[in-house]
């Protein structure tokens, strides 16, 4: 009957994990009277279990992992291992950080497929959970225990191994979380633990500081040092309950990963100095010249971009630096390092003909140094200023939206790898995440862009990225009359209708423009107003001094922690606001929303999805009904007609343009329903030769309601505006 594999992590540095590993396996020999076999793969700390074990072995496993082909039986792993007294064996760590750069993932893994054959339990030490050789020996192993201790910092840890773990498609119910070092006196309890990581605690390990040190001293394991100890107990009732549930046969049948180790590498972990590969899942070699997260066939152009990566991984440890820092200076020094180790890659690398020409080098330096440090070939497109929206579909194939009209780029991504660094990326610096238990997320840019993420398992063809860029050049109502959105008199009337302290929403479809037109109109807020923002991802750009603004936050990891939009406005109700901006109302929070346009912050504004005026006061009712407040349809219906005074209808035309094509004022009701009066109409006239829209804005002839308020303020608007013509 095989035997089974068990990868010990750690949390963090220092939580005992290579204490506990030796300790596990010895208190499995002393149960059940079975040679279990203990494998240091810890290549940080690089023999702790030497001292642990007091042993000293000749070998390690880097020379397990370049044995030749053949069989692995206990003779042809004789010379490699220790065999104690005790009745354990011992595979150790090479013996300095220069000698663990030759250690073979092909080879582990060969080793590892086959060693379970020789021993029913192997214990293996793997150190952190952050490298391909942890990875590689978690594909193999029947189970993961990851070592903690009631410490903030390390239960942090903690949950950011068992996000990767999870990440790499392990099955949740392979990882058991081993509590270490717990003492009553602790703050933080194992409830409170549970409650953090999302999972039960495997064990609970006392503080046993007397019984540890002493056998420290004397390189024995605490399981024979000390075997009546509590700690030493512990060990034993583990290692019974693992028995006595059959737990390792029942995780032996889960389906496990394969290629975790290649994952790991590809994003970014040390690849092995021999240049062996980490691609494969089966433990035998395979064609390293395409980076593993590569799909299908690649072009010789990107198989050399790969190249140089992973050769500059190596030469450069880029998840050691910041390279998320904002310092401008900072950002410009590790550009200028990363240029010169390129360049220096790139003298060893046989350029032949495709880097024929000084162009062509500077396009691959620089396609190579985006990759490792930017946002790789989004780059050149987010400094496009005639890009207005990027569409990732896929690793090959990446849409662009100019003047309105999508068309494919040329430009396209190394790997899926690389396209989750990017994804990381974007979204570290914000505080958010993104896995497989939170697969999607709304970001931003730096410059405010809006970006909209999601990853497999609901992304079938990889990850999905879309970005909604926002102007360089913040967009005034002369640029919306330039761009014949509307005419100067609309923006005037349209200026007077905020001064005026109109309750304005703005109604469009999605990509109409309604945020643009929302950061316009906000604009016409007088100075000397407080202004109160309420954004799911902060765009508007108020040129006012008195300004607010605010932003939701999602779930954290837990599922606790979410403020909604909701949540806000009901915050800056208390906040002493003139005005309400709502970004945009799309659940119950336009219910609250309408009560603050009728209780004391006349002229808020907020944008609606909606197709048309009409649609928009339905639409309206519909999201009230969303708050969870019992009230009848009529009283919604009231509530809509007293707030809101215009509609603004936002729409993108068939060529792309983007026009305003209704404003309406809200009349009030009429028996059941909730009455409009266009005020002005788009009326499109035909196309041009070019196949644009051609049209004018036309007044209905229709005189507003709320003019003569306007005018009793001090404002004067002309009554010929409104005339028909």
């Amino acid at each position: 009957m095989a035997g089974h594999i068990i990868a010990v992590v750690g949390g963090k540095g220092g939580v005992g994990k290579s204490v506990f590993a030796a300790n596990l396996a010895i208190a499995h020999l002393m149960n059940f009277k079975q040679r279990p076999l203990i494998v240091d793969l810890d290549l940080m700390s690089l023999g702790d279990q030497n001292i642990i074990l007091g042993q000293n072995p000749p070998k390690s496993i880097v020379d397990v992992s370049r044995m030749p082909p053949g069989p692995i039986d206990p003779k042809s792993l004789a010379p490699f291992m220790v065999n104690a007294p005790a009745g354990y064996s011992y595979i150790a760590a090479p013996r300095d950080a220069i000698a663990a750069r030759d250690l073979d993932l092909d080879g582990l893994g060969r080793f590892l497929k086959a060693v379970t054959q020789v021993f029913p339990l192997v214990v293996v030490d793997c150190g952190s959970a952050q490298d391909p050789s942890a990875m590689k020996v978690m594909e193999y192993a029947t189970a993961i225990f990851v070592v903690s201790t009631a410490d903030v910092i390390v239960i942090n840890q903690t949950r950011r191994i068992l996000s990767r773990i999870q990440e790499l498609l392990f099955p949740p119910e392979m990882v058991q979380i081993i509590l270490n070092r717990f003492s009553p006196s602790n703050i933080i309890n194992p409830q409170m633990i549970q409650k953090q990581l999302g999972r039960n605690l495997l064990e609970v390990l006392p503080e046993d500081p007397m019984s540890c040190e002493g056998a420290l001293a004397k390189s024995v394991p605490i399981c024979i040092a000390a075997k009546d100890s509590p700690i030493a107990r512990k060990f034993f009732d583990l290692a019974r309950k693992i028995q006595q549930t059959q737990m390792l046969e029942q995780l032996s049948r889960l389906k496990k990963p394969t290629g975790a180790a290649a994952k790991m590498q590809s994003l970014g972990a040390p690849a092995p100095a021999n240049g062996s590969s980490a691609a494969g899942s089966t433990g035998e070699g395979e064609n390293n010249d395409v980076a593993p997260g590569v799909t299908g066939p690649v072009d010789a152009w990107t198989a050399m971009k790969l190249r140089i990566h992973r050769a500059l991984v190596e030469a450069m440890d880029l998840k050691k630096m910041d390279t998320e820092t904002k310092d401008a200076k900072q950002r410009a020094i590790l550009r200028e390092k990363t240029h010169k180790a390129v360049v220096e890659v790139l003298t060893k690398e046989d350029t032949g003909t495709l880097l024929s020409t000084r162009e062509l080098k500077a396009q691959m330096i620089k396609e190579v140094i985006d990759e490792a440090l930017g946002l790789g070939p989004l780059e050149d497109l987010l400094s496009d200023d005639s890009v207005t929206e990027i569409m990732v579909n896929s690793r090959e194939q990446i849409y662009i939206e100019r003047s309105g009209k999508a068309q494919l780029s040329p430009v396209t991504f190394s790997s899926e790898a690389q396209m989750m660094k990017v994804v990381q990326r974007i979204v570290e610096p914000l505080g958010r995440q993104i896995n497989e238990s939170v697969p999607f997320v709304d970001a931003r840019l730096a410059d405010g862009s809006r970006v909209h993420i999601i990853i497999p398992p609901l992304a079938l063809r990889g990850p999905t990225i879309t970005i909604r860029k926002f102007p360089k050049k913040r967009i005034t109502v002369k640029d919306l009359v330039a761009f014949g959105s509307m005419t100067e008199e609309i923006a005037d009337f349209l200026r007077a209708c905020v001064e005026g302290k109109l309750n304005v929403v703005v109604s469009g479809g999605t990509g109409s423009g309604k945020t643009t037109l929302l950061n316009v109109l906000s604009n016409f807020i007088p100075s000397n107003e407080r202004v109160i923002t309420v954004e799911d991802s902060a765009e508007l750009q108020l040129v006012q001094d008195h300004v607010v603004r605010l932003e939701t936050r999602p779930k954290n990891i837990e599922g606790s922690g979410e403020v909604t939009i909701r949540d806000l406005i009901k915050c800056c109700l208390r906040m002493r606001p003139d005005r309400i901006v709502v970004g945009e109302c799309r659940g119950g929070e336009a219910l609250d929303m309408l009560s603050a346009m009728s209780t004391g912050h006349a002229g808020s504004l907020t944008t609606l999805h909606s197709n048309n005026p009409r649609e928009c006061m339905q639409r309206l009712e519909t999201l009230c009904l969303m708050s969870g407040v019992a009230l009848p349809a009529k009283a919604i219906k009231e509530s809509i007609a007293a707030a809101v005074n215009i509609v603004i209808q936002q729409s993108r035309l068939p060529d792309g343009s983007r026009r305003v094509t209704h404003i309406s004022e809200v009349t009030g009701m009429q028996g059941d329903v909730i009455t409009l009066q266009d005020i002005f109409l788009f009326k499109q006239e035909g196309l041009d030769k070019k196949r644009k829209i051609v049209g004018r804005f036309v007044p209905t002839g229709f005189i507003p309601k709320f003019i003569e308020e306007m005018e009793a303020k001090g404002m004067k608007i002309s009554r010929g505006l409104f005339a028909s013509k």
